[in-house]
């Protein structure tokens, strides 16, 4: 069923438990590949294990846990001359890129129209995994099943996590191209993937999300950025379907956020100008409408 939404009959699947072991094999793969460097883009976040840490550009978060394991670059996300100038640096040690479609920790940036397309084009006359991060933005969170669909590009490998399983642990490393064969019997493994529970979650789910189900979530995305940009204190809305960042004219994110508590809203600041707004993908309209009355309250109440 994860299959079926990606356009390879030779594709396989490594269930795990989480993001950040399903970035790990990714990290595992880009080893096995024989080369060395491996590209992840400045404020870009993949988990908190020592290989997914190790491809997150926050140095706020390695610091306390370094030295990290060597052979990660960073550069500038969106920026395919910077990209391409550091992978001619050393194009055939270079093993993997990194990136995520939209990048949700550092205040929901989408990558600019076309990047995507570019990096695959980069990794192809190279021979470089891209690897597509899409724990965030995958299982329609977007409006697409994964957020890469909007620009028709394949990466290698596709990691994928949270709403795979509809709240229990379950996450997935999918392998095609470049990266299929990777992985040998004894080359990586797990105790929990794929456990029979955390599986039929994920089928329940699937089986739910068919393309009128993304489709509504694109509609109730544009719905509630459409509300929310006309409310006080806001400059503007970006991100796709119901990921969405919300930037405010002065960095008062964090007294929004506690100021949504105490009106039934929960919120995320992913830095003090920005609000992330990530609802469940089955929220109604009513609920959007809802939402956006206490959130004008919030913005209101801490002006």
């Amino acid at each position: 069923k994860v299959l079926a939404h990606v356009a390879d009959p030779q594709a396989r699947v490594f269930f795990c438990n989480s993001g950040t072991e399903a970035n790990e094999a990714a990290f595992k793969l880009a080893r096995l590949t024989g080369r060395r460097r491996i590209l992840a883009a400045h404020h870009g976040f993949h988990g908190r294990t020592m290989g997914a840490l190790a491809m997150t550009g926050q140095p706020s978060k390695r610091r306390a846990f370094e030295p990290m394991p060597a052979g990660v670059e960073f550069y500038t996300y969106g920026d395919i001359d910077y990209l391409r100038t550091l992978v001619e640096q050393n194009p055939t040690d270079t093993a993997a890129i990194i990136l995520e479609p939209i990048q949700g920790e550092t205040g929901v940036i989408p990558a600019p129209a076309g990047f995507l397309a570019a990096v695959r084009a980069l990794c192809d006359e190279h021979g470089i995994l891209m690897i597509v991060d899409e724990v965030q933005t995958g299982v329609a969170r977007t409006g697409d099943f994964f957020a890469f669909q909007s620009e028709d590009v394949l990466p290698d490998v596709i990691t994928m996590a949270k709403g795979l399983g509809g709240g229990l642990p379950i996450g997935a490393t999918i392998v095609r191209g470049l990266a299929e064969g990777l992985f040998t019997p004894g080359s990586h493994g797990t105790t929990f993937g794929g456990n029979p529970v955390s599986c039929a979650a994920a089928t329940a789910v699937l089986d739910t999300i068919d393309d009128d189900f993304i489709a509504a979530v694109a509609a109730k995305g544009k719905s509630l950025a459409q509300a929310v940009e006309k409310l006080p204190s806001v400059d503007h809305v970006r991100g796709r379907g119901l990921m969405l960042g919300v930037v405010l004219n002065a960095p008062v994110a964090k007294q929004a956020v506690a100021e949504g508590l105490n009106q039934g809203l929960i919120l995320n600041a992913p830095n003090e100008s920005v609000l992330r707004l990530t609802p469940p993908l089955v929220i109604s309209e009513e609920e959007i409408a809802t939402a956006t009355a206490r959130l004008k309250t919030v913005l209101e109440n801490i002006a």
